[in-house]
């Protein structure tokens, strides 16, 4: 994303092609090319956001599968364990009653549909055996949703490569275009970019956040002005533009969710016109970018790779919600 000065910069034409020369894309055209896939890799890193966040809810979910599946198991054999003893002390006073001998069988589910056998043994152990049925039905289930979790699990991972693949390339793209651009022109780009990055925010004083939360959470972000934009990271040391509006409420002790359209969903919307410090602004209709309101029209956001943490106009791309927490 080019803010509002590059996009100036970028609607200056160059002079005529000297005769004899190369053709050469025109440097305001390379620049807009490069403010395209600076959108699109933006694009891509939230998508790789929200499969790396479920690739990461997954793991959760299987090992959680696979621990239960464990004890269900170990609950299992236990109760065997205790009908088999009491087999064995009926074959050594003598015989293996019929209705453990069923039991102990490659199905011993089979048992509980034949009701007339299980009055011989006493109420304990139709008890036992009536929880081992549940047990086993329970970790069949329980092993088959472990499955279909790990086949999930499996997807996700590829998801996440995918765009990761994705946002490498349009970011490659990107640099090889920068670099293909005249000296003159590499550094009115640059300059462009930078636009905002240092210096204090003029006027914030007497603007009050819409809570403490969002005070701090303001705060936070303030604070990471100047730190490098690094795709799929949320902080300290580096961000995207979720993982700076992620982690700046998380100092205030609060969680959101790692994707900016999961942030535009995070709280209440409300109108520009009400906008406060601390509140959510995302962009595009596809809410793809994402910034938080510091006051008098400015946000604070994670550009794009090579410009760092900074204010730019709330207005600087059209706006999809602003959403207070």
């Amino acid at each position: 994303m080019l803010s509002a000065a590059a996009a100036a910069t970028a609607a200056v034409g160059l002079g005529a092609t000297p005769a004899g020369a190369e053709p050469r894309e025109p440097a305001q055209t390379a620049r807009a090319r490069v403010d395209l896939l600076h959108q699109q890799a933006e694009q891509a890193t939230e998508r790789f956001n929200k499969a790396r966040e479920d690739a990461g809810r997954l793991r959760e979910r299987v090992a959680h599968a696979q621990d239960s599946v464990a004890r269900g198991q170990e609950r299992i054999n236990r109760m065997r364990e205790a009908l088999g003893t009491v087999a064995g002390a009926q074959y050594r006073s003598g015989g293996v009653d019929p209705a453990l001998e069923l039991l102990l069988s490659s199905d011993p589910d089979t048992y509980l549909e034949r009701a007339s056998v299980l009055d011989r043994l006493g109420d304990r152990q139709a008890h036992t055996l009536r929880e081992l049925r549940h047990e086993q039905r329970d970790l069949g289930q329980e092993r088959a949703e472990a499955a279909r979790d790990l086949t999930e699990l499996e997807r996700s991972r590829a998801e996440v490569a995918r765009h990761k693949r994705a946002v490498e390339r349009k970011l490659s793209e990107a640099r090889r275009l920068l670099n293909s651009l005249p000296d003159a022109e590499r550094a009115a780009f640059d300059r462009a970019s930078r636009s905002g990055r240092d210096g204090a925010l003029p006027g914030l004083d007497g603007l009050t956040a819409s809570s403490r939360y969002a005070s701090a959470a303001a705060l936070a972000a303030r604070g990471a002005v100047g730190r490098p934009y690094v795709w799929g990271a949320n902080g300290p040391s580096g961000f995207d533009c979720s993982g700076l509006v992620q982690w700046s409420y998380a100092q205030a002790g609060v969680g959101l969710p790692r994707t900016s359209q999961a942030q535009a969903n995070a709280g209440r919307r409300i109108p520009l016109s009400e906008a406060r410090p601390g509140d959510i602004v995302t962009y595009r209709g596809d809410a793809s970018h994402v910034g938080m309101y510091m006051g008098n029209g400015q946000v604070v956001h994670a550009p794009y790779p090579g410009a760092a943490v900074r204010y730019d106009p709330v207005g600087m791309m059209p706006i999809h919600a602003v959403t207070r927490v």
